[in-house]
């Protein structure tokens, strides 16, 4: 359904994304993580038609962005991070007037808003002027107007960005029930979101896809090894350098907590690796007090700090996983 080859965009001198590929298979849900600055918000205004690439092919639906441009647009609904709502109409009219623009014949459109709204639980604010509702229902309606035409691919941007927990879980059960009739691409931050909503994820550092796989399977095979968390004393930037000196391990990062005179920190070993006596005896070593030490599993969390972290013992800096778990 959606297909990226070796994208790229360069402005000036400054390369924001290289050799950007992956797809996405008709009613998927793939998630877009990065941290600030990798080139998600680059890829996604490619990938909805707003921004053109430097090199590299895109093809939604069968059509090539190159060759056929309108045509990619016509299959793509698309949400950026602040919904392009008109404050002063209501709900049903600012669908009517998407509709319209997104060419949507006369006589279809007030099936295809009623069908959208009714998507949307929005079937009881219809007479609503949008500036008045509250910020999970301008979500709603964002997502309305990306679907009211029936595209058959929708590209989300930070969908679910300022809203609080109930909100969130109203746009993600929404998310989730739009899959399997749209093939969904959407960009976040909140990685537990990607865990419990997304099909596949493609993580995207310093420009380049570094990693396509499910949550479970790049959970599995990036952070196969051991995980630890350690509660020690003593100076944190020195404790943070011998744990990376011990052999196997890969990240090193502190923890949130309350005790001021402890810290926390996580320690998580490459695969097929079990370094927790070596990690306890080089602390001891060094005159760390070692409190506690418990072993946990891996978080996609961790998978991603794995990916974006700039260290020069990370693996996989420049290799992909691949769905099928094999370096491309």
């Amino acid at each position: 359904m959606i297909e990226v080859e070796h994208l790229s965009k360069i402005y000036g001198s400054t390369s924001a994304i290289t050799d950007v590929t992956f797809s996405v298979e008709p009613g998927e849900i793939l998630g877009l993580l990065g941290p600030n600055g990798a080139g998600k918000t680059t890829t996604m205004r490619i990938l909805a038609g707003y921004l053109p690439a430097t090199g590299g092919t895109l093809k939604i639906a069968g059509y090539d962005i190159h060759e056929n441009s309108l045509a990619v647009r016509q299959n793509i609904g698309y949400l950026p991070e602040t919904p392009p709502l008109y404050s002063e109409m209501t709900i049903e009219g600012f669908l009517h007037f998407v509709a319209r623009i997104k060419g949507v014949s006369a006589g279809d459109r007030p099936e295809k808003v009623q069908a959208a709204m009714q998507r949307c639980n929005l079937q009881d604010k219809g007479k609503v002027i949008i500036r008045k509702l509250s910020k999970g229902y301008k979500q709603r309606v964002g997502i309305a107007q990306a679907i009211v035409h029936d595209p058959p691919a929708i590209i989300l941007d930070e969908p679910t960005v300022g809203l609080d927990p109930r909100q969130i879980i109203d746009v993600r059960n929404l998310i989730k029930s739009l899959a399997g009739t749209h093939t969904i691409i959407l960009s976040t931050h909140i990685l537990p979101e990607v865990s419990m909503t997304c099909n596949r994820v493609a993580i995207i550092n310093r420009g380049k896809v570094v990693a396509t796989n499910t949550p479970e399977n790049l959970m599995t095979q990036l952070t196969g090894g051991a995980g630890y968390e350690l509660e020690i004393t003593g100076e944190v930037a020195l404790a943070k350098q011998v744990l990376k000196n011990v052999a196997g391990v890969i990240l090193v990062e502190s923890m949130p907590t309350t005790d001021h005179n402890r810290t926390h920190l996580r320690v998580i070993s490459q695969p097929e690796t079990e370094p927790g006596k070596d990690i306890a005896a080089a602390l001891i070593h060094r005159g760390f007090g070692l409190y506690q030490m418990r072993r946990v599993n891996a978080t996609l969390e961790d998978v991603f700090l794995q990916l974006t972290t700039e260290e020069k013992n990370l693996p996989l800096e420049a290799d992909t996983v691949t769905t099928e778990g094999e370096a491309a």
